[in-house]
């Protein structure tokens, strides 16, 4: 496995780089709900991220194709979610980042956004991950809760063996017995020799499948892991946020309310920035 240089960094779009002197915001709701709430919560984070000197990318999903019950809120409608993450790039003049989960789907989500996520489930999906790196976009592997985070050496190398190099991990925890997630902050620095690696805030304290046909979270831990995770060194934060989580359509147990945001950002930015001189 070739070691990647963490000196060197990931461009995720104009401006954007993964490993640079800031840790780049990875942040959105959960889900396309609406075009109006998709609209203000990227709005809302543009001027945060600018306000607090970081690099910003707006992130939802177009389906939530791996939700526990097929009774609960999938998507909007394939195009329609599309054309509103397409808005948000034109109007808000942001990067944006989605998840896929099809080969077949591919090649439209990436005329629209600047970076694709392969889900934490299909993380070993082959055919997927290089149907994803061929457009040469930059590429989200999501650590599965079933990796070791050393084997993830592996599913970056698919991506590199396509010949495109902007490739980075999100860590989002193990499974640890059922409904229940651990990080394990040893697979930071060990994933760190391999890619940049992003920490995902909310996902950690998510439940899966624990809240009867959905998924649980417990978003009031989500502060001290990142705090954790910003002392370990990662190069980036993934944080799903929401103006009502509670109403939220998917994901509000362990979504940050976006009028929370602006603390939580600052308390991670003062540890990471006190702990980047002691980070390899």
């Amino acid at each position: 496995m070739s070691e990647y240089n963490v000196q060197s960094g990931v461009k995720l779009a104009t401006g954007v780089t993964l490993g640079g002197d800031q840790p780049v915001l990875i942040a959105g709701p959960c889900a396309i709900e609406s075009a109006e709430i998709t609209l203000q919560t990227a709005t809302f984070l543009v001027a945060l991220s600018r306000e607090l000197g970081i690099p910003y990318v707006f992130k939802s999903s177009y389906d939530k194709a791996n939700r526990t019950s097929h009774e609960t809120f999938r998507s909007i409608g394939f195009e329609a979610a599309l054309q509103v993450l397409e808005r948000v790039r034109n109007e808000v003049g942001v990067p944006i980042l989605t998840d896929v989960h099809e080969t077949t789907q591919v090649e439209r989500v990436a005329q629209v956004v600047d970076v694709l996520q392969i889900p934490a489930f299909l993380c070993r999906q082959t055919d997927l991950i290089q149907a994803a790196s061929v457009t040469g976009r930059a590429i989200n592997l999501k650590r599965g809760q079933f990796m070791a985070p050393e084997d993830m050496a592996y599913a970056v190398e698919k991506v590199r063996a396509t010949g495109n190099d902007r490739v980075f991990i999100t860590e989002r925890g193990s499974t640890f017995g059922y409904h229940n997630l651990v990080v394990d902050m040893r697979a930071l620095p060990i994933m760190r020799h391999f890619a940049p690696v992003v920490f995902d805030v909310t996902h950690s304290v998510q439940m899966p499948g624990a809240a009867g046909g959905k998924s649980g979270g417990q978003r009031e831990f989500g502060s001290y892991l990142a705090r954790g995770a910003a002392g370990v060194g990662v190069d980036g934060f993934f944080i799903e946020t929401h103006p009502d989580p509670e109403r939220a359509l998917s994901d509000g147990p362990n979504m940050v309310p976006l009028v929370e945001m602006p603390a939580l950002l600052k308390a991670i930015l003062a540890v990471w920035r006190a702990s980047r001189p002691f980070v390899d």
